[in-house]
């Protein structure tokens, strides 16, 4: 099993060839009057692509994601790519808990950066050494640097490729996970396969496709699920096409810059808890730096194999590892009940609706998600690399 140091370096050719193409970009009228109703507001797009073609400093931008430690690694075949920070403990101190951070879509390993070298040294933000984190965070199949899986993706398969790199790629006897999105799914599916290796599940996005064939629905339950049906009517435009015909909207965006970062940017401002101002959560920088990542991988129609594989998805058995929630705070969530989760996992210890934060919550609240991160494992530690 191979590991090489990585580094991110795109070619000027590439950088060139995307300015050309950003500065030729032909833009729409917007379909509604009210802003964001239709879709990406036009206004706003004209500004970010001339933002992304003009002012947006990749090179800059590529020296800052490679001061992070980034790999590849043969897993099952296939080279995924991930961040591995170390933890700094002083001498003599306790062993670190290794910590896996699982991204979603339309996302990358960028979502972790708020939060990885803290979870690695404790100290930059005054915190106990004692909770220090060694920080893994691959970037999932398909995207970026990763390649694809030889058989569909589904979150189990994930599961099993994610317990590969860790204990034998690794070499980590027992490690800690947190995802949300398809990171959660992904995460989930690691407490419940291996919960000899996995210490503990913390999850943002409780995703849940419950079992009621044992004990029937609560009011609850129910008038949660009616909800969340009734916003997928409003919202499941982009996932029926990703799931039905994946290769057709592939083929625009991966051609288009334009119409790549317009298409991601629409989730992150409905996913992101910005009060409908995206750059309340995401400033141009990171959303050209996302984005330009997608364009020079061209990764963008692979990342959507999640979606056309959906199907292929096994409900996730019951989870005995101790499990936490940081509950995002994003319309599909809404009055999200607390029973759903314990129907899943049989010991949930942490239950946490901070009312902030959304799809990304690592990115959007950092400082939150380390507070949960280290309260939540802190006792789980103890004979946790034994």
């Amino acid at each position: 099993m191979t590991i090489e140091p990585f580094r991110i370096a795109i070619s000027d050719d590439v950088l060139a060839d995307l300015r050309m193409r950003l500065h030729h970009t032909r833009f729409i009228e917007a379909s509604d009057s009210k802003y964001w109703t239709a879709g990406v507001d036009p206004d706003y797009l004209r500004e970010l692509v001339s933002y992304w073609a003009t002012r947006f400093d990749w090179r800059a931008a590529e020296a800052e994601l490679n001061t992070y430690p980034h790999y590849l690694a043969d897993v099952e075949g296939r080279k995924i790519h991930y961040l591995h920070l170390k933890a700094q403990r002083p001498p003599g101190g306790p062993a670190p808990l290794p910590l896996m951070l699982t991204h979603g879509w339309p996302s990358s390993f960028v979502e972790m950066l708020r939060v990885a070298r803290r979870l690695a040294d404790p100290a930059i933000d005054g915190g106990d050494p004692a909770d220090a984190f060694d920080v893994i965070i691959p970037s999932l199949p398909g995207f970026l640097f990763s390649e694809l899986p030889p058989t569909p993706f589904t979150r189990k398969g994930v599961a099993h490729m994610w317990h590969q790199l860790m204990t034998q790629t690794l070499g980590y006897p027992r490690f800690a996970a947190f995802g949300g999105d398809i990171g959660g799914g992904v995460t989930q599916w690691l407490g419940a396969l291996y919960p000899k290796e996995v210490v503990g599940i913390h999850i943002t996005s409780a995703v849940v496709n419950a079992d009621f064939s044992e004990q029937p629905a609560t009011a609850g339950e129910l008038a949660f699920l009616a909800a969340l049906e009734k916003y997928d009517e409003q919202d499941q435009g982009y996932s029926e096409i990703m799931c039905t015909r994946p290769d057709t909207i592939g083929a625009a965006l991966i051609d288009s810059p334009a119409g790549l970062i317009a298409w991601i940017t629409d989730k992150y401002r409905d996913w992101s808890d910005c009060q409908g101002r995206l750059e309340n959560s995401w400033d141009k920088d990171t959303l050209a730096t996302i984005a330009t990542l997608y364009w020079a991988t061209g990764t963008i129609a692979s990342s959507f194999q999640q979606y056309y594989h959906y199907p292929l998805n096994d409900p996730v058995p019951t989870i005995t590892v101790p499990a936490a929630v940081t509950l995002s705070n994003e319309p599909a969530f809404v009055n999200f009940p607390k029973s759903l989760m314990e129907r899943r996992c049989t010991d949930l210890r942490l239950w946490h609706v901070p009312e902030r934060g959304g799809h990304f919550m690592a990115h959007e609240e950092p400082d939150q998600v380390i507070t949960d991160l280290r309260s939540f494992f802190r006792p789980l530690r103890a004979g946790s690399l034994a």
